[in-house]
């Protein structure tokens, strides 16, 4: 194969740790290293503190590079992850600077957006025209259903703009990869043709993560020497029901093996700490967000990984990518979110599912896995070997490049 010049939009991108920066760096770390060429346009990292991370400033232009990929940070409106209009202006100024920004970066064969957010997915279609090139559209999460899901959106007339905008994307887009397979039959519902539709999932960088010691100083820090850990790593948001983990806490105040961890940040984490406080649930430990490179540290001290969402049908189609990364480490989950997320663990037999937003199930489960040392083990030994065969990030970076080698020829 030839080598491409691959030309990536994304509002995230490392040092940022969340799944969408996940995703882009270990694809295009993995296209680099097989001899392509690869440009990503991103923000000054800020999300989700809403401010720049230290060692940056919003400047107009600035081009780093990060394991062979060129990184060019454009200047961003920056807000913390709050505020619908605000975080709206953000997504975009980012697409108006994009835009301004195009001429000048060097030629493309093929130019991927990836959404949300969904003014970056719309980026690429201006940029792809600029550069004269085809455009991949990654679809990581339907919108605007998800935020009107969560009822971050009520008025009717924004709610169908932007749903015109989702359609008018999904037709121009010369072809569309999505993550989940539930995602694939929406697109295809929205007007694409099914043909122009890949599915690929998110994985694991199996090389990063995997079982190893625990840090003793920072269990002992963090006060989970010789406990039992269930852990919940991620943004504490409005999706994500964590007032359910708080009460199944409450239920399990009493048994002082089993702790609570909390490890992010997000638009709910100020309201559920003082919520914490206010029941003097003192099983719940909450520490901020942490760069990346702690995570295979934190899994390592989890017992259980926790893995919710609120009862919604439109979670049904979500896949959390922080199930591979549990998986891959051998830490037992705890899934309290329904649809095709469920049929993977259940398929991989690495952990126990329960009802979303079920404090009584998840406290039983919890428990039940602390003393069970038998079930536990039997759940430890799956997660490993069913990534391994099916989510290896190497292997699903080697099919997208199928597909983006087909579209540049």
């Amino acid at each position: 194969n030839k080598s491409m010049r691959i030309l990536f939009l994304s509002h995230y991108f490392p040092p940022e740790v969340n799944a969408p920066a996940t995703r882009t760096y270990e694809h295009c770390r993995e296209w680099v290293a097989q001899g392509h060429s690869v440009t990503v346009v991103s923000c000054v990292p800020h999300h989700p503190m809403g401010r720049a991370y230290p060692g940056y400033t919003n400047k107009f232009f600035s081009v780093e590079e990060k394991d062979g990929i060129k990184v060019i940070r454009l200047l961003t409106y920056i807000t913390a992850n709050e505020g619908f209009l605000k975080r709206t202006f953000n997504y975009v100024f980012y697409m108006l600077m994009t835009v301004m920004a195009a001429p000048f970066i060097g030629k493309a064969d093929v130019v991927i957006s990836t959404s949300p957010q969904f003014f970056n997915g719309l980026a690429g279609y201006f940029v792809s025209r600029i550069k004269r090139a085809p455009w991949l559209l990654e679809i990581r999460d339907l919108w605007p259903e998800s935020i009107v899901a969560v009822g971050a959106i009520k008025n009717r007339r924004v709610i169908a703009t932007l749903e015109w905008i989702e359609r008018f994307v999904y037709r121009k887009a010369d072809h569309i990869v999505s993550v989940t397979q539930a995602f694939k039959r929406h697109i295809a519902k929205c007007g694409a043709s099914e043909d122009k539709i890949s599915v690929i999932r998110n994985g694991v960088d199996l090389s990063r993560f995997q079982a190893t010691d625990i840090d003793s100083a920072l269990a002992e820090k963090w006060g989970l020497q010789g406990k039992f850990v269930a852990a919940y790593v991620g943004t504490h948001g409005m999706a994500h029901g964590l007032d359910t983990l708080l009460d199944a806490a409450e239920l399990l105040n009493g048994q002082d093996d089993i702790v609570f961890l909390m490890v992010g940040d997000g638009a709910e984490r100020e309201r559920l700490h003082s919520e914490k406080e206010r029941r003097g649930l003192t099983n719940v430990i909450m520490q901020p967000q942490q760069g990346k490179e702690l995570m295979p540290a934190i899994w390592a001290m989890t017992d259980v990984s926790l893995v919710l969402l609120k009862k919604l049908d439109l979670f049904k189609t979500v896949i959390p990518s922080k199930i591979f990364e549990s998986m891959a480490m051998s830490t037992p989950i705890v899934l309290g979110v329904e649809g095709e997320v469920k049929d993977i663990i259940k398929a991989s037999g690495a952990g126990v599912c329960i009802e979303p937003e079920s404090a009584s199930q998840l406290a039983a489960a919890v428990a039940e896995l602390a003393a069970n040392r038998q079930h536990y083990m039997a759940l430890q030994g799956c997660g490993r070997k069913y990534v391994s065969a099916n989510f290896d990030r190497r292997e699903l970076a080697g099919n997208y490049l199928e597909v983006l080698d087909k579209l540049a020829r």
